[in-house]
């Protein structure tokens, strides 16, 4: 019995020691597991967070059209913090210049932005394309944007929204092109350009400061005709034929430039089915516009009418390019000889490049992932107004 005794507590001797060793092996691997999980913690909190898109908005304003739709949904995404909207820079093109600013300041009142989104009038007229030549056009192509809409009216002579003007939102006093010209050089190589007019703003700046240049980190257009027929001219889309000669000098630039032409935007149109979602808050303000614009009135004349929102197109690709299903690679010029083919886009392929080295390769989207597309149109268009902002953005 002596013994056995004396077996067994030399057995319970040997096998306190093992467990002391395991217990004090699991205490540490809990401990390891601890730093482990305070130093992930601390390499997470010291990551910058992802960048926004610096971005700013130059646009032919208006108050529902394409271009007020595209300002309606870049204040919905500055809101939520997806991109920085650094301004709005206005430019004439589809309306005389005070119309189209007195336009972009509402809609920054109607947002609930205005302490937030600062409005900056730019050109009032294109560098070379003057009143007399679009003239000779119209008599050409009985055509014409903003001039033959009504002679150029006095500053004070405005036309109100159904909403009416402007109440807090007041214009800049500084000019377009100087606060581009700023914005590019205060944030080098971290700003985008997300120009849906005439191209007028960004040729000037570049012409006042060509150390920009380098600067920008890219610009995205809607504008062009490449594979398909103008809307203004049989050869020219609106935006570029408006100031071909600004065109053609920044798309000969060594920038990033992306360009969303009528070649995609005409794959893309509004009908009936997707204006009915946007519109089906009659209480909405965004709603109320849309319900008294001409393509209201086009559907009720016809259900199956349908309306282009080119614009709208340049602004998804420019917070994410995936939105973008085709993409060629072309050396871009614009043809701003007199005569019918005036503003012209021209896109050169590899083999078809001119033997001239002055052109520059840019990106042109021809085809679009609609169904995606049409989820943040509705989305972006329907949001509750004025906008809750969620995250505050850094200037």
């Amino acid at each position: 019995m002596r013994r056995r005794r004396r077996s067994a507590e030399r057995k319970r001797d040997s096998a306190q020691p093992q467990q002391i060793d395991r217990g004090y092996s699991a205490m540490l691997d809990c401990v390891r597991m601890r730093q482990i999980s305070i130093f992930l913690i601390a390499l997470l909190c010291a990551m910058p967070a992802a960048a926004q898109e610096k971005l700013i908005l130059d646009s032919d304003y208006t108050t529902i059209g394409d271009d007020g739709q595209v300002g309606v949904m870049a204040m919905q995404l500055h809101a939520e913090g997806v991109i920085n909207l650094l301004g709005i820079t206005v430019v004439a093109g589809n309306n005389w210049l005070p119309q189209e600013v007195s336009d972009a300041l509402k809609a920054v009142d109607r947002m609930g932005l205005t302490d937030t989104i600062p409005v900056y009038a730019g050109a009032r007229y294109p560098l070379v394309h003057d009143y007399k030549t679009m003239t000779y056009e119209r008599d050409l192509y009985n055509i014409g944007g903003s001039w033959f809409r009504r002679p150029e009216p006095r500053d004070d002579e405005l036309t109100a929204p159904l909403d009416g003007f402007a109440v807090k939102a007041k214009v800049q006093p500084q000019h377009a092109v100087n606060f581009i010209i700023e914005t590019v050089k205060k944030y080098p190589r971290q700003v985008t350009l997300l120009v849906i007019g005439p191209v007028t703003n960004i040729a000037l700046a570049i012409r006042m400061a060509p150390e920009i240049v380098p600067l920008i980190k890219r610009i995205v257009y809607m504008g062009g005709a490449f594979e398909v027929r103008g809307n203004t001219t049989p050869a020219a889309e609106m935006n570029i034929w408006y100031d071909a000669e600004a065109a053609r000098a920044v798309f000969r630039q060594p920038i990033e430039q992306v360009f969303i032409p009528l070649d995609v935007t005409n794959t893309v149109p509004l009908n009936k089915a997707t204006f009915d979602k946007i519109t089906a808050n009659k209480d909405h303000i965004i709603a109320k516009l849309l319900l008294a614009s001409g393509f209201a009135r086009a559907l009720q004349q016809n259900p199956k009418a349908t309306s282009n929102i080119y614009d709208t197109l340049a602004l998804a690709y420019a917070i994410d390019a995936s939105y973008a299903t085709e993409v060629a690679e072309m050396w871009v010029d614009v043809d701003t000889n007199w005569g019918p083919s005036y503003g012209h886009t021209l896109g050169y392929r590899d083999a078809q490049k001119p033997a001239a080295n002055h052109l520059q390769k840019h990106k042109v989207v021809l085809r679009f992932d609609n169904e995606r597309f049409y989820k943040l149109y509705v989305d972006l268009l329907t949001r509750p107004l004025p906008v809750e902002v969620r995250r505050t953005n850094s200037r």
